[in-house]
């Protein structure tokens, strides 16, 4: 991720990559699109999914949530 992209719109300031978790056993977070995936599963139905990757502002806490779909 570029460094002009973590910075704090509000403050200027390098925002910081956390960690994302769901309350709850064996839960996971993931943003869900509506492309089926690519291999023989997503001719059989499951849409591609993404990892988040939260970034706060150590300043303001704006929180920004990032797909990672460089997976």
């Amino acid at each position: 991720m570029d460094n002009d992209e973590t910075l704090c719109p509000d403050c200027s300031v390098e925002m910081e990559a956390l960690t994302l978790r769901a309350l709850g056993y064996n839960s996971k977070i993931a943003l869900v699109t509506d492309e089926p995936q690519d291999d023989l599963l997503g001719r059989l139905g499951p849409n591609k999914k993404y990892d988040i990757v939260p970034y706060v502002c150590p300043e303001c806490s704006l929180t920004r949530l990032y797909a990672d779909i460089d997976e």
